[in-house]
């Protein structure tokens, strides 16, 4: 995925924040910087994605000789509507082409990105003309394909079989066969490529009354427009006019090429969110490696000004690291679990008014379509797709309150087969227990940590991402912040969906990208950030989908665990 930079040791890859020690407590004015980095309109990672296409078995529509293919890729949208993406050339005479036309587009983790794959046997009297003015209705259709970006990418060697089809024909035509299509990906270089800095800056100005400044640095990239999107940061240090910032590692795909103009801008951090801009420089990547070169500083600027502060680059290095695509490439899964609250504030599931209302119309409550929505992403690097679902608030047919129990009803095991399995228990549960509370979270963690950990143990390829979808506040805010830190350490993400229209405030102290970071009873900090919190309300109206803001920071959180700990990928 593109990156940035980390806040853990060895986690380089995690937008917003810088590679060094395990965060402490002085370090508490750095989430609220991540705040801010996406207030300005940072939207998550991605990696740029090449496709190449061959065919075997094609059915022969011309007389004389042998059809003559192309390939026509497109995006299909929720709604079923087809864009197209682009064409490959014409091969000719051959029922087993193999395009050399190379597709480049870019994939998102958070997004479930279907492709249409159209092959068609251009007419002998169009050879001559661009592909792309030729008009398909007067080609002869050969058969077409769909799959998701992400059943590619997730293959060992990143190859998908598909069987070519022709839905024009009905009858005895299904068992007919209209050939395959073989798409391969590879992620482009610069999707791997980094950059290293280190960057300082001397005699910055004076902007706090009693102590000096709090400078952290944000970097933009700048697109069509003139418009300013920010994709990394440094630290924030703490009263310092000279400061020198950890590592930052930029991406090259990210940024846009080595050549492409960046806007670093010195910051005075304020807790407030409102901070104060000291200077800025603008300068490509070329040209802070010259900088670097030179020993030189760059002076800072404000409009119609140019300051005595200057900023200097003590480090300027180029590597090819390990990315997201690498390790699920290379047999790293991603295990779902989801968590449902079931305790009596949701309502009776009986009336209209409840979150847990089963419309007979089939139209989804929030926790169904949380579920779908998240689990449509994640099960695509799921290999097996039996997923733990478990339930807590409510009392199960004679017996007590539980705040930890098998969603399925079973006393044995926890896991449901595929999205329709947790659909299918969540459904029988509700016709099965009584809605009780409070609302913990302490049991469903500490579960889903006990099977993160032994899967540790016995050297398992597996990273794990719980969903928690809740109608409330939790009750053992304690608890929970205890299980959390415990469980930062593990190959582990937990994912919150507030649903209803609770005040979710509380909720956001354990999301820590806005304030302190989570702590345990006995003074323990988190090794890193492992939660993601969203109200449904505040984005299911929105151009943004809640699987989006939730699942936006999941490569960073992983690549954070694998890298601090030195793993690499199986390629």
């Amino acid at each position: 995925m593109g990156n940035c930079c980390s806040d853990v040791a060895g986690g380089h890859a995690s937008i917003g924040t810088t590679a060094g020690d395990l965060r402490h407590q002085a370090d508490t004015a750095n989430d609220a910087v991540d705040y801010f980095l996406r207030s300005r309109g940072h939207r998550g990672l991605f990696s740029q994605i090449e496709l190449l296409f061959s065919a075997s078995g094609l059915r022969d529509r011309d007389v004389l000789s042998k059809s003559d293919p192309m390939l026509v890729l497109y995006t299909k949208g929720k709604n079923g509507a087809l864009e197209e993406l682009g064409r490959t050339e014409v091969v000719l005479n051959s029922l087993d082409p193999t395009w050399i036309t190379k597709h480049t587009l870019i994939y998102h983790f958070e997004v479930v990105q279907v492709l249409v794959f159209r092959v068609y046997d251009v007419d002998t009297q169009f050879h001559n003309v661009d592909v792309k003015m030729l008009k398909l209705e007067e080609q002869q259709f050969l058969g077409e394909a769909t799959c998701a970006l992400s059943e590619i990418i997730t293959r060992f060697d990143q190859s998908l079989t598909l069987d070519l089809h022709r839905d024009d024909f009905i009858t005895s035509t299904h068992s007919q066969n209209y050939g395959k299509l073989l798409v391969h990906c590879e992620e482009s270089l610069s999707s791997k490529t980094a950059i290293e800095m280190i960057f300082r800056c001397s005699d910055l100005e004076y902007r706090d009354l009693f102590s000096r400044s709090d400078p952290f640095l944000l970097i933009s990239k700048v697109v069509e427009g003139g418009m300013q999107i920010p994709i990394c940061k440094t630290e924030v240090i703490k009263n310092d006019l000279n400061p020198m910032w950890k590592p930052v590692f930029l991406n090259i795909q990210q940024v846009g090429g080595k050549d492409s103009p960046l806007i670093i801008e010195c910051y005075n951090f304020n807790s407030n969110g409102k901070h104060d801009l000291m200077g800025k420089v603008k300068r490509s990547l070329l040209e802070l490696e010259k900088i670097h070169s030179s020993g030189q500083g760059e002076k800072l600027f404000l409009p119609n000004k140019v300051l005595n502060s200057q900023l200097f680059v003590d480090k300027f290095t180029e590597s090819v690291q390990y990315t997201f695509l690498d390790y699920v490439a290379g047999g790293f899964e991603l295990n779902f679990m989801v968590a449902v609250d079931f305790t009596a504030s949701n309502g009776n599931p009986r009336l209209p008014d409840s979150l847990h209302y089963l419309d007979p119309s089939g139209r989804q409550n929030a926790y169904q379509r949380a579920i779908v929505e998240v689990g449509e992403v994640i099960q695509f690097y799921d290999s097996d797709k039996r997923f733990p679902a478990w339930g807590f608030g409510a009392r199960p047919i004679d017996g007590p309150v539980s705040h930890c129990f098998n969603l399925n009803g079973s006393s044995h095991y926890c896991e449901v087969e595929g999205i329709q399995g947790i659909m299918t228990a969540y459904t029988s549960a509700l016709l099965n227990v009584s809605l009780a509370g409070p609302t913990l979270f302490g049991p469903v963690i500490s579960n889903a940590a006990l099977i993160a950990s032994h899967s540790v143990a016995n050297g398992g390829r597996k990273y794990f991402v719980l969903l928690i979808i809740t109608d409330g506040v939790v009750t053992d805010l304690q608890e929970t912040k205890d299980a959390l830190v415990k469980a930062s350490d593990l190959p582990l993400s937990i994912l919150i969906v507030g649903v209803g229209g609770a005040d979710f405030k509380e909720m956001e102290v354990l999301d820590a990208d806005k304030g302190e970071p989570l702590e345990s009873s006995s003074g323990r900090v988190a090794s890193r950030d492992i939660v993601q919190f969203v109200p449904y309300r505040d984005v299911q109206s929105g151009e943004i989908s809640v699987v989006q803001a939730l699942l936006a920071e999941l490569p960073t959180q992983f690549l954070t665990y694998v890298r601090s700990r030195n793993i690499q990928p199986s390629l």
